[in-house]
C-alpha cells in the first residue's frame, strides 16, 4: 500500500496566549501541499527504512512514524521516502505520523495531538483554521493556491523563537506572523532572507517560526542571494485539498 503525506504550510500565525503549562495557545490558517513524503505499508513485516532524509531523521523508536504505530497499537513495515526537507517547518514528521493514522482509520484528534501539535492538522488536512496548540481544527473551504517556497540550507530553533518571543520580540499586531520578530532575533539570516525577497516580490511570507520563507505566486529562480544567506533550494507547490 503506498500512502502520501502532504506537506503543512503555516499561512497565518496569530499568538493568542499562553497557558500555566507554558505551551503557546495560536490562531492560524494551515493548508497542504502537493510536496509529499511516500510511505510504503507492508502489513505482513515489521521495520522501519527511512530513505532520502538527512542525518537528524532517524529510523528509531523517536520517528514519529514510529510513535504513530504504538499509538494505534499497529505493527507495519514501512519503506519512507523523505522529499518534504526537515527543520524549515513545513511538518513532515507530522504529516508522516497523520499518514499513519489515516491508515489506521484513527480520526481522534485529540489523540494526534499526543504525537506533536501539527498532527491534527495534518490528519485532516486541506485547509483550515487550526486553534489552541494545534488540537481544534475547522476546515476552510479550500483555494487553489501557488506558493514558491525559499529553503536555506540552516535552521531556526522553534524553541528559541518562543522564548525570544516571550522576552517582548514581537511583531507589530496586523500582520501575517506574529513570531517574525522573534524569528529574526534568533536568525539573523532569516531577516536578511526576509529583506531580500520583500524587495523583489510582492507577498513574502515566514512559515511558522522558519526557517523557510515563501513567496505566494510562482517566481523564477535567482542566484542574487545574500551571501551570509547562502545557498537556496526553490520549491513550487501548490495547494491540495482535503483527502477524500
Amino acid at each position: 500500500m503506498r500512502l502520501e503525506a502532504p506537506a503543512k504550510l503555516t499561512w497565518t500565525l496569530e499568538v493568542t496566549g499562553r497557558r500555566p503549562d507554558g505551551y503557546h495557545e495560536l490562531r492560524s490558517e494551515m493548508c497542504s501541499l502537493d510536496l509529499v513524503d511516500v510511505l510504503e505499508i507492508d502489513e505482513n513485516a515489521d521495520y522501519l527504512e527511512v530513505v532520502g532524509a538527512g542525518p537528524d531523521v532517524t529510523s528509531g523508536e523517536d520517528n514519529l512514524v514510529a510513535r504513530a504505530l504504538r499509538l494505534v497499537q499497529r505493527r507495519a513495515g514501512v519503506r519512507l521516502e523523505k522529499v518534504i526537507p526537515s527543520g524549515g517547518g513545513l511538518g513532515g514528521g507530522s504529516a508522516d505520523a497523520a499518514a499513519i493514522l489515516r491508515w489506521a482509520k484513527m480520526s481522534d484528534l485529540s489523540r494526534a495531538l499526543e504525537l506533536g501539535s501539527d498532527v491534527p492538522f495534518c490528519l485532516v488536512g486541506g485547509r483550515a483554521l487550526v486553534e489552541g496548540v494545534g488540537e481544534t481544527v475547522t476546515p476552510l473551504s479550500d483555494e487553489e493556491r501557488v506558493v514558491t517556497l525559499l529553503l536555506p540550507g540552516w535552521r531556526v530553533s522553534t524553541a528559541g523563537v518562543y522564548r525570544a518571543f516571550d522576552e517582548g520580540h514581537r511583531t507589530v499586531v496586523g500582520g501575517l506572523n506574529d513570531l517574525e520578530a522573534a524569528a529574526r532575533v534568533v536568525e539573523p539570516r532569516l531577516g536578511e532572507l526576509l529583506d531580500w525577497a520583500r524587495a523583489r516580490y510582492d507577498d513574502v511570507r515566514l512559515a511558522g517560526s522558519g526557517s523557510t520563507v515563501f513567496v505566494v505566486g510562482e517566481v523564477v529562480e535567482t542566484t542574487d542571494v545574500p551571501e551570509r544567506v547562502g545557498p537556496l533550494r526553490w520549491i513550487k507547490s501548490r495547494t491540495t485539498p482535503r483527502p477524500g
